[in-house]
Formats: structure tokens, sequence, C-alpha cells
């Protein structure tokens, strides 16, 4: 398997390098304090993991996540992810993010406006919808009873599939909810979104990072998915 980059240290970018290196996939970290700030968490992750700048962490490999707030986007090195399959983690909180217009308008998903800072990347919305902590207790090897299965949305069918096999080696099942312009489906506080893994998806928001995960298969996810509505983006405040 190859290299994978991630960009973004923080809960949910540990996360998944954790569920790779558990999977024998070598992982190269990235933040924007430098790789000197990451060497006590890639030494807590074992040989298969090594700390670089954003733009080695962009070459690295085939796929890289993107695991970092919307306003460092417009940072990253586009040219070092041109032609690669960017997995897309951001999720827009107004409170940390400042408002964003077209996100406000509905005029784009957040996966649409990461595309357009991120020019001839092969885009795949990934593993946004799930709290980091949920993402081990929910991981399972391939044909589990219990395994979860994450959504993907994307307007590259191959880049799908491919971050699919990805995802699959990480622990989980996914299900295809369509290009970029749908990945609404699953952005904070839809149906498809977080407290879908909760065990207790009624627990106080400031609560909900002490729940513990609830196995969703495929056929409970693509049914959050269909019986999704639109969240209004301008009225959200977190």
């Amino acid at each position: 398997m190859p290299t994978l980059g991630i960009i973004g240290s923080g809960h949910l970018g540990a996360a998944v390098a954790r569920l790779a290196v558990a999977a024998g996939i070598p992982v190269v970290m990235a933040n924007s304090r430098g790789p000197e700030s990451l060497a006590g968490l890639t030494a807590g992750l074992g040989p298969l993991a090594t700390a670089g700048f954003t733009e080695e962490a962009a070459r690295a490999g085939e796929f890289v996540v993107l695991a970092v707030p919307l306003t460092a986007v417009p940072a990253l090195p586009a040219a070092a992810l041109r032609g690669g399959t960017v997995l897309d983690a951001c999720a827009y909180s107004p409170r940390r993010d400042g408002r964003i217009t077209p996100l406000d308008t509905e005029e784009l998903t957040t996966g649409e406006l990461v595309q357009e800072h991120l020019p001839g990347a092969r885009l795949v919305k990934a593993f946004s919808n799930v709290l980091a902590h949920h993402l081990p207790q929910l991981a399972r090897p391939t044909g589990a009873p219990d395994r979860s299965a994450l959504p993907v949305a994307g307007d590259h069918s191959d880049a799908k599939r491919a971050a699919a096999a990805l995802i699959d080696r990480l622990g989980f099942d996914t299900v295809d909810a369509g290009p970029l312009s749908a990945s609404w489906r699953f952005e904070p506080e839809s149906a498809a979104c977080t407290r879908l893994y909760a065990a207790d998806p009624d627990v106080p928001r400031d609560r909900l990072r002490e729940v513990p995960a609830l196995p969703v298969p495929a056929e409970g996810l693509r049914a959050a998915l269909t019986q999704a509505r639109r969240v209004r983006v301008a009225d959200r405040a977190h």
C-alpha cells in the first residue's frame, strides 16, 4: 500500500494515522507548526509514521487526507496535490472559520469549495461526518458482522473507488453519496453526521464526545443519506 500523507495533526488526523499504521500503511504527517511539533505523535505511532512539512505530506503518496480548518485550505500546496486523490475531511464551523458566503448561500458545499482551491486534485469527501474518537471504536476487519460504513462523495468515480479501497483497509465499508454537490447530505447537523454513530444520539452537544460509538452498517447509512434534508448553513453557529 502506498504511503498516506496526512495534513493536519489534530484529533481526526491523528485518528486516521493510527488506523493507517495499524493496517501497515506508512504515513507522513504535517501541520502548520512544522515537523518538530509532531515528534511525540509520530514516536507514539511507531516506525511507520514520520513527520514532514506540508508539501512533503502532499507529495508523499497517492492519497492525502486533509484534516485542517477551512481557513487553512487556501494556503495548502495546490501544485503538490494536483493529480492526487485528496480525502477531504474539512467541515464548516462559522464559530472557528468565520462566515463564508458561498457556503452560507448554499452556492457551494464544503467539498466544492475545497475543490476550487485545489484544481487538478481528485477530491473525495470522506471522514468528515464522524467524530475522531469514534473511528478507532468502530473500525473492524473486512466482513465483520458489526462493521460500520462511511460515506464518500466526489466528482471522479475512479478516485471514489480508490478511496473506498483505502477506507476498507482502514476498517470501514463505504457508501457512495454522489458528487461533491450532494455532500451536504453528510455535512454537520445532517441525518448522516456524527450523531448517527453515537450510542445516545440525543445527548447534549457538549457531551457528545463522551458517548461511545454505535456501529452503523451500510444499509443504515444509506437510509440516513436518503432521508437527509439540507441543513440551512447560514443558520449554523458551530
